[in-house]
């Protein structure tokens, strides 16, 4: 979720109750279809309601893999969607930067309790702003105060023409940050990550990205997960992102720098997503005792409610209930026309990733209508095959 998306949120928190009542009855899954059967539907009523590309893979248990597109990769060419094609991992690239961390913390080499301003001294100041009262759990459960106020984002077509090609560096936009008093409560906050990369360096001696590819990408062997820098394209093959902002505003914005490159910057793929979120659930990528410090949560805002009913937040790590009973972990992301939703079973044994190139940021209707088809599909590949399931 970045600065963008933040802005559709606000718009979303405003829609009409009835879409958010509707997601129970929308995820019950029908009666003895297969996994697959169910997940190209699932992809087809994506589409159906004007997202332009959809990919979605589900890994069941047994390895097995279930692959689904529907829609079309360029609204130009009419070609096909590829069925595990790059796009832009925006927030769910805070799974990442959250595991490098806990490992430091496994490691000895940084506390959870330790303050911003022992890592950075005077970053974190003015306006309300205290780094000494912050601590690295805060900026990782995104309860500092810190807002993403002031951070460059695009709503028009205008302002995306203006700014795609903009860079921004860290210290840029936490300064940006600073001139904005901080929230109380849960607040979600793309500069308290900012924060944290800046933290990982400074404890390191190496850029976040390069911890990132050492520690996790490397022995995951995700190499379909990578860092752009300030590249604003994207690996073939991939989807091109589009941007609903308003009727007869749809804007192709595959073309941009990232507000934040050094923190989102990240490309990724389907089958690289599911397997960073089944490694982390089956304790892979970090001690016990860390996993469950990145999987104990407090409740989101009020605000976020509305697109996550029921949702939860660790440790750059989010938890939902399943209709089915009991709850998934994952970290959805959205940003440029890219949104993708995902989630791993408590065990880690079932897993599912949708990424969309369409964002439908128009309406609130829109914005709640897409993330609650997205987050069915989701629902239903992870309830499946449980004797439980509706």
């Amino acid at each position: 979720m970045t600065s963008t998306l933040r802005k559709n949120l606000a718009m979303a928190a405003g829609a009409v109750t009835l879409l958010v009542a509707n997601v129970a009855p929308a995820v019950a899954q029908p009666a003895g279809r297969s996994t697959a059967g169910q997940l190209r539907q699932d992809t087809e009523a994506i589409h159906a309601l004007g997202v332009s590309g959809v990919q979605a893979r589900v890994i069941g248990p047994d390895g097995r893999q279930s692959v689904a597109t529907s829609g079309t990769a360029d609204l130009k060419t009419g070609r096909r969607v590829p069925s595990d094609g790059y796009f832009r991992m925006a927030s769910t690239s805070k799974i990442l930067v959250a595991t490098v961390v806990l490992q430091l913390e496994a490691e000895g080499r940084l506390s959870l309790d330790d303050t911003v301003d022992h890592w950075l001294p005077g970053m974190v100041e003015g306006n309300g702003h205290d780094g000494r009262r912050i601590t690295v759990r805060q900026l990782l459960q995104h309860t500092s105060g810190i807002t993403d106020d002031g951070l460059p984002g695009y709503t028009t077509p205008r302002e995306y023409y203006r700014q795609r090609h903009t860079i921004h560096r860290p210290e840029q936009v936490v300064a940006l940050a600073m001139e904005h008093a901080p929230r109380e409560g849960w607040n979600y906050s793309n500069t308290g990550y900012v924060l944290l990369d800046m933290i990982i360096q400074k404890a390191t001696g190496r850029p976040a990205h390069r911890e990132i590819e050492g520690r996790v990408l490397r022995p995951l062997g995700l190499d379909r997960t990578r860092w752009m820098g300030t590249s604003p394209a994207l690996p073939r093959p991939h989807a091109a992102a589009y941007q609903l902002f308003g009727p007869g505003s749809r804007v192709d914005v595959t073309d941009q720098i990232p507000v934040d490159y050094e923190n989102l910057s990240w490309v990724t793929t389907t089958r690289d997503e599911n397997v960073l979120l089944r490694a982390l659930l089956t304790g892979r990528l970090l001690p016990a005792r860390q996993l469950g410090e990145m999987k104990r949560t407090v409740p989101v805002s009020a605000e976020v409610q509305q697109l996550w009913p029921g949702g939860r937040y660790g440790l750059g790590l989010a938890e939902r209930p399943l209709s089915c009973g009991g709850t998934y972990w994952g970290h959805e992301g959205g940003d440029g026309g890219y949104i993708t939703l995902n989630g791993v079973t408590d065990d880690g044994r079932r897993s599912a990733v949708v990424s969309m190139s369409e964002a439908r940021g128009d309406t609130p209707e829109h914005i709640l209508a897409q993330e609650n088809a997205a987050g069915g599909l989701i629902d239903h590949a992870l309830c499946a095959g449980r004797p439980d399931a509706r």
